[in-house]
């Protein structure tokens, strides 16, 4: 099977010579037993997005040169969404299992949308994502975890489903990320993790294509390179990302509140708008299915919720997570997105780029490794 996201932590785990860990991603092979592991996520930097960072980013283009470090090229779940992959990452497991199934999701017998990266403590974080954390693993195996992330996100659902276990290091807004990522590293064996969203916010409010998204990469590089010149010799750098994007274009948008054949018969709409989740009122699922085939045609594959399941998008779905899922799953293609003008902040429309879909440009992500 290709290298995956949910391989990473328990790689990590090897690494440092953790019982019951699993290193498909053979890092041990490549850097040898180390004492402690520092993780990096840089949300949206897809695999084919770092020839595009190369002129801004002296170490990524080291990497990709073959002079740093090893790059190995994975694949993030499904679908190719922040909270989704963050909770892959945690918990080495796919989203059917751990329940975290989209950027939004209906919460079942009611009618409300959850907003995963605005959650607080309802659902509780424990039940809605049952699956344990490998940083939970690891401090049961007596092996110190931190997780270095922007002070407010503490205590936050997301936070309590990816990361619990890990003792938590809040950044503050000016602070300098690798200076507190490697201030953190325990004496002892142990494994710290950061974040950093400096690439995805530019990619969304300005696009790939734009003087922002370069100088984020820019910016990126710079925290990595400041890690890996101060990286301890027993130490490993391993840097990921959640997913990868692309900028749509306005013909390529399509606003379902718009258009009163693609809002009929439904009671919810969640999801992105490059997979959206759609909840149909009792008995009009085909007629809404039939109605979405025609009109968006090839710009999106139109699914059931049992084909969507069957089909293994999601891995192994539990029964409890089965009507996190839409009744319909609409998942573009090419240089498409569907808004739901009414259903989502205005800010969701005015975005330039996107992810969340199935295209290479989404899903395919590397895994970059580097010894101290």
């Amino acid at each position: 099977m290709p290298a995956s996201l949910c391989d990473v932590l328990p790689a990590a785990a090897a690494l440092i010579g953790a019982a019951r860990s699993t290193d498909d991603l053979r890092l041990v092979h490549a850097l040898g037993v180390r004492r402690r592991v520092i993780v990096v996520v840089v949300d949206g930097m897809g695999l084919r997005l770092l020839e595009r960072m190369r002129p801004h980013a002296p170490l990524i283009a080291s990497v990709l040169d073959g002079q740093v470090g090893r790059l190995t090229p994975m694949s993030c779940t499904f679908p190719s969404t922040t909270p989704t992959s963050l909770v892959s990452l945690g918990t080495g497991t796919n989203p059917g299992q751990h329940g975290v199934l989209g950027f939004t999701v209906l919460v079942p017998g009611s009618d409300r949308v959850l907003t995963h990266i605005a959650w607080g403590d309802e659902p509780d974080p424990e039940t809605w994502q049952p699956a344990p954390t490998w940083f939970e693993r690891l401090a049961a195996a007596g092996v110190a975890t931190g997780v270095v992330l922007p002070a407010p996100f503490r205590g936050s659902g997301l936070t309590r489903a990816a990361y619990r276990g890990a003792d938590f290091h809040g950044l503050a807004r000016d602070e300098d990320a690798a200076h507190r990522i490697l201030s953190v590293l325990p004496d002892d064996r142990g494994l710290v993790y950061g974040y950093t969203a400096a690439l995805d916010t530019a990619a969304h409010l300005y696009g790939i294509a734009s003087a922002q998204w370069s100088a984020a990469a820019a910016q990126v590089d710079g925290l990595l390179t400041r890690i890996t010149e101060r990286l301890p010799a027993d130490t490993a750098l391993l840097v990921t990302a959640d997913h990868g994007g692309l900028d749509v274009p306005a013909d390529g948008r399509i606003d379902l509140d718009a258009d009163p054949a693609l809002s009929a018969g439904l009671r919810a709409v969640a999801g992105e708008p490059r997979v959206r989740y759609l909840h149909t009122v009792p008995g009009a699922s085909a007629d809404v299915e039939a109605v979405w085939r025609e009109v968006l045609g090839d710009r999106a594959d139109v699914l059931t919720r049992d084909a969507a399941v069957d089909s293994g998008l999601f891995g192994p779905v539990t029964e409890a997570h089965r009507e996190r899922i839409g009744d319909l799953v609409v998942i573009c293609r090419g240089e498409t997105v569907v808004l739901a003008t009414g259903h989502e902040p205005p800010e969701v429309s005015k975005l330039v780029g996107f992810h969340g879909a199935l295209t290479p440009a989404e899903t395919e992500i590397p895994l970059i490794a580097i010894g101290g």
